[in-house]
């Protein structure tokens, strides 16, 4: 590779890291063909982007992206699979769930929203990271709630009101 592909490869790099929230780091070596492609195939439905990166290239396009992105560059050594998505916790999904039939592909590290995590033993937490959407709806119900509460506390006070009015008239 020469050092002008070098420096194409490192500004698209950036510009993915740049434009991307959520960015997972993973060792995906050791998987056969048809691992492999089941891994690729699952992370198109899942609407994940996965690329195998050299590690001195994405640890430059790490340093030229204005992110901090702290820990991150210590975990690459070995085999690299860069996977982004628009989902937080989608690629920890994906690893969890593929991971029942093998036993990679390993969590490097991530950075999501601007939080980093280092290690594969933060795989748990990630997949319990909830999405934008989940918690806009988890904030909904909750301001939603109390509302409900007055909305039928009136009501059923309006039907007893009625009520005792129309046994009052009945009366006399």
């Amino acid at each position: 590779m020469t050092r002008e592909e070098k420096s194409q490869v490192i500004e698209a790099l950036t510009t993915k890291l740049t434009e991307q929230n959520i960015i997972y780091l993973a060792d995906i070596s050791g998987l056969n063909a048809t691992d492999t492609s089941n891994l690729r195939r699952a992370c198109f439905k899942a609407n994940i982007k996965l690329a195998v990166v050299k590690n001195t290239l994405l640890a430059k396009a790490m340093d030229k992206s204005d992110k901090d992105f702290g820990e991150l560059p210590t975990v690459l050594k070995g085999n690299t699979s860069i996977l982004l998505s628009d989902t937080g916790n989608a690629p920890a999904k994906l690893i969890k769930e593929f991971r029942k039939k093998s036993d990679k592909p390993l969590l490097k590290g991530a950075y999501v929203e601007e939080a980093v995590y280092v290690g594969d033993e933060q795989l748990d937490t990630l997949v319990n990271i909830k999405s934008k959407e989940e918690v806009i709806g988890d904030i909904i119900t909750i301001l939603q709630s109390p509302a409900k509460n007055v909305i039928s506390a009136l009501q059923s006070g309006g039907n007893k009101l009625s009520g005792i009015l129309k046994t009052l008239s009945e009366k006399e």
